[in-house]
């Protein structure tokens, strides 16, 4: 099998790591393939924060509520970042009101996504593990101001990496039958019996954060994720008003 295929058919998610540093041109040759990630008309709109100092990786990870967020051996925070072009248009005289749109922000989102996958891929392929937080929406306000964001930029997702100190299973994924599609939209008749196979597989992974116990089955993990109430993450559309987004322009 080609090195790059079998490389993401073997992606694990990553929660223990070692305490050893990863090498400085480990690092930033991760960088650099991050870097080069496709963007929205090539105008880059993410930045990335890379936390170093210890104090604000343990306030992230209690906003998390995830310790090994804070044991991650780096940390990195993508930004949807339309800040710096709407300092670029200001200084050529044209008006910053350019990039608040939600077009623009949801352009910046992908962008961000897409330039933390590539970081995934190319610290996978050096050998580190990695695990990503979504987690940071708990408090997305607190995160905008512990990092010190500008307006017209938002947090969108973090990423820890390190030397990997555990061995978890590949999570099983559905069948590509069940989201790959010709031309337009399947709708089964019966999804219970679509997923029923996927339900059995699902029910022999172990998640190491329950090392002792099998996870649910998928679609009942769909109605219990559905379920879940984060009272913190309600307002995040106002939080991102608040950075000076138009969501309705």
């Amino acid at each position: 099998m080609n090195e790059t295929i079998n490389l993401l058919m073997k992606h694990r998610t990553i929660r223990k790591f070692t305490k050893d540093k990863i090498r400085d041109e480990d690092l930033k040759m991760m960088l650099e393939a991050s870097n080069r990630a496709p963007s929205a008309n090539g105008l880059q709109k993410y930045s990335i924060i890379h936390v170093t100092d210890k104090n604000i990786k343990d306030k992230l990870s209690q906003i998390g509520k995830q310790s090994y967020m804070k044991d991650a051996t780096e940390l990195f925070i993508f930004i949807a970042d339309l800040f710096r072009n709407a300092q670029i248009a200001k200084e050529k005289g044209e008006n910053e009101s350019l990039f608040t749109s939600f077009e623009m922000l949801f352009q910046s989102i992908g962008d961000s996504y897409i330039a933390c996958q590539n970081l995934v891929v190319a610290a996978e392929s050096l050998g580190y593990g990695t695990n990503y937080f979504g987690n940071i929406f708990n408090d997305i306000d607190k995160v905008i101001e512990i990092l010190k964001l500008p307006k017209l930029t938002f947090p969108v997702i973090a990423l820890g990496i390190g030397i990997i100190d555990q061995n978890p299973q590949v999570k099983p994924r559905m069948n590509l039958e069940n989201k790959v599609f010709d031309n337009s939209y399947k709708i089964y008749d019966d999804y219970l019996e679509t997923f029923k196979e996927y339900d059995n597989i699902m029910q022999t992974y172990y998640d190491l954060r329950d090392a002792n116990r099998r996870v649910d089955s998928y679609t009942n993990q769909v109605i219990t994720q559905a379920k879940k109430s984060f009272i913190e993450r309600k307002d995040i559309l106002k939080s991102i008003e608040k950075q000076g987004f138009i969501l309705s322009k």
